[in-house]
């Protein structure tokens, strides 16, 4: 072992955002020796670009709100195929969470009278979301490192886990992967590991999603035997920057349609009224996104490939207080001054629904000893997440993953030790890239996999089209070990690409092959060739599992939803 830096601890987390953070907080307090690995400085996780707000029904703004309404806005969201019981749990406990962020530091707007100011957002029915401008993934994830290092959290950061380490019974026992700034092996022992790396957005070409969202903790769980569950439910934000080039699929945050921002077609209309009249602009992300590429389609489209955002006919010092990151994001990037001009939005792939399937109360994987928190988890959010939800859901689920992740760890008396040969080989593998003559690129192959997702696992799905798309990627497939990287171990963004590549490739793959399995079209899952809902599948998730090397997919029934639990939803 004296070949590789070796470090031991009762829960190891692999992710630095607010889920990480979170699930380490709680881990910690709950007696269990703690680190958090992040794959780039602390900081810069991808939670900081969450904008609008997290989403609980403290009822500040309006007083009818509460966990009951909270909670049938997430199911009517989800169309249903939502764990309903961590749908519960959600709504339940999400101001607590709130509260907790706030005594901990965290700044939040305010109402005249003192209390945390909450904003409306697309599908929520009483505005719900506590905001810091539109700058609150920031305030929670300064909040949240203030809180680790007070408890006193190791944190290894530029550090890319390429295997989760399972002993002979298939339990985890710990991490495997290198430091990005020297390219040195590491090992980490540890008792039980939360998954908490965020998502998959980079699997396609235009995405909101930041580098590091590469879908490393679904591909590392599937490998290790977890369970996946609903991956075919990828959310397309319906407004992301269309103009210029550079900044393509920039979120633009759905605050601003909160704070009163409409959508218009080329010819001025507000053509939301054609698609859900009551709710409009506020209407969920895969209807919006839908009604914007069906303008787009027809051709009432912006002059560059989108629609138009208008907040203009609000006051200048109103938007800039409130929307300050988006005033100043226009203003450098698209030289556009979005309280005298309308800004230029489109489709982004933004978020995914689908994950690790956990257990609703620990957040435990099907896997002893794996844990997942966060957007790489599955089950809250059904085919379609709510604006503010995600937020928290991080606080809620983290915490529970940390506290089940450290009960475990008190269970286990010492992480299995691996093989020394085991090692090597792993570290061999690592390296092979650099070995090989020139040939295929990492960017090169990229490239490809991601106008094959946008042209055949896009907004709107066709059986064919997902076939074929399939087809393409089992030619991507024989592509990846033909990769030559040149240059040295140290800050090689080429190698880092193509051991992300393995990551995305698998995962694309699942979600593909998940799609063309769901014959129906239910919130994000839209097929051309199933337009419609289809009521036997909305009782079933599809779940993935490696089995001979390959992705099984089958279907199962929700969990069963008590009388008293049903009643809260009326009619569906």
């Amino acid at each position: 072992m004296n070949k590789f830096e070796t470090y031991a601890y009762d829960v190891l987390v692999i992710g630095s955002g607010g889920a990480g953070l979170r699930a380490a907080v709680a881990s910690q307090e709950s007696g269990a020796r703690t680190a958090v690995i992040s794959k780039c400085l602390l900081g810069k996780a991808h939670t900081v670009m969450a904008e609008g707000g997290i989403a609980a029904s403290l009822g500040h703004v309006d007083e009818n709100d509460g966990w009951q309404p909270h909670f049938k806005d997430t199911m009517f969201g989800g169309k249903y195929v939502n764990d309903w019981r961590m749908a519960l749990i959600h709504a339940k406990e999400s101001p607590e969470a709130v509260r907790e962020l706030e005594r901990w530091g965290a700044v939040f707007d305010r109402t005249p009278d003192g209390r945390i100011l909450q904003r409306a957002f697309g599908g929520h029915t009483h505005p719900r979301l506590c905001h810091v401008g539109d700058r609150t993934g920031l305030e929670m994830i300064r909040t949240l490192q203030d809180r680790a290092v007070a408890v006193g959290i190791d944190t290894f950061m530029e550090c890319i886990i390429t295997r989760l380490l399972t002993d002979r019974e298939g339990a985890v026992c710990g991490a495997f992967g290198f430091f990005k700034n020297t390219g040195k092996i590491v090992v980490f022992r540890s008792k039980a590991v939360i998954i908490a790396t965020g998502g998959l957005g980079k699997i396609w070409r235009i995405t909101s999603n930041s580098w590091d969202c590469t879908a490393d903790g679904q591909a590392l769980a599937y490998e290790a035997g977890a369970e996946l569950k609903d991956m075919e439910f990828v959310q397309f934000h319906p407004t992301g920057m269309v103009w210029p080039p550079g900044v393509k699929g920039l979120l633009v945050t759905e605050a601003v349609r909160g704070e009163g921002g409409l959508l218009k077609n080329k010819l001025g209309e507000r053509f939301m009224k054609k698609y859900d009249p009551k709710r409009m602009e506020l209407s969920t992300r895969d209807v919006v996104a839908r009604a914007i590429n069906q303008e787009v389609k027809e051709g009432r489209g912006s002059e560059h490939g989108g629609v138009y955002l208008d907040i203009s006919h609000r006051s200048a010092a109103y938007v800039k207080r409130k929307l300050p990151s988006m005033y100043q994001q226009f203003k450098e990037f698209a030289d556009v001054d979005i309280t005298k001009q309308p800004m230029e939005v489109g489709p982004t792939c933004h978020y995914t629904m689908g994950g690790v399937r956990v257990d609703h109360e620990s957040q435990q994987s099907s896997v002893k000893g794996l844990f997942a928190a966060g957007e790489a988890a599955a089950g809250l959010h059904g085919g379609n997440r709510l604006g503010g939800n995600s937020l928290s859901d991080l606080i809620v689920f983290g915490k529970r993953a940390g506290m089940g992740a450290a009960e475990y760890a008190r269970k286990v008396q010492s992480p299995a030790i691996i093989e020394d040969t085991t090692l090597e080989q792993y570290s061999r593998e690592l390296f092979l890239p650099f070995e090989r003559p020139g040939g295929e690129t990492p960017a090169g192959v990229h490239h490809d996999l991601q106008n094959i997702m946008e042209a055949h696992a896009g907004i709107i799905r066709q059986g064919s089209e997902l076939q074929e798309g399939l087809e393409k990627l089992k030619i991507l497939k024989t592509r990846y070990p033909l990769i030559h990287v040149d240059g040295n171990t140290r800050y090689n963004f080429g190698w880092h690409l193509y051991l992300s590549l393995a990551n995305m490739i698998t995962v694309a793959e699942i979600i593909a092959k998940a799609a063309l399995e769901r014959k129906e079209s239910r919130s994000a899952q839209a097929r051309a060739d199933f337009p419609n809902m289809d009521s036997a599948w909305g009782k079933k998730s599809i779940i993935v599992t490696k089995v001979n090397g390959a992705p099984e997919i089958r279907a199962e029934l929700l969990p069963a939803m008590p009388d008293e639990i049903s009643k809260l939803l009326g009619d569906h």
